[in-house]
């Protein structure tokens, strides 16, 4: 069964927001994807994540907040059950 891992940094100062997402990125499991909220697009995570292995989505939600969904590269399932809960989102609203 695909499992969403939710995490939100929003609200947090950095460097807390990349290291929390490192830390759940690194624990999930093969039938896991981390849905993260930013309140901006989190540029260096992208660039840690890939030589993990993993990739992600982002869908901008405006006024720089967005969600990040995260999930190991190859996984086309989890994939699917990721991108399907980005494409039901409603915009971001401050």
């Amino acid at each position: 069964m695909i499992q969403e891992c939710f995490l939100d940094v929003s609200d947090l100062e950095p460097p807390e927001p990349l290291v929390r997402a490192l830390d759940a990125v690194k624990a999930l499991s093969e039938d896991q994807y981390l849905h993260l909220k930013h309140r901006r697009k989190p540029c260096m995570l992208y660039e840690n994540i890939e030589p993990l292995g993993f990739v992600s989505e982002t869908r901008d939600g405006g006024e720089g907040m967005c969600d990040v969904f995260i999930w190991k590269k190859g996984n086309e399932v989890v994939a699917h059950a990721a991108l399907s809960v980005a494409k039901t989102l409603p915009p971001w609203k401050e």
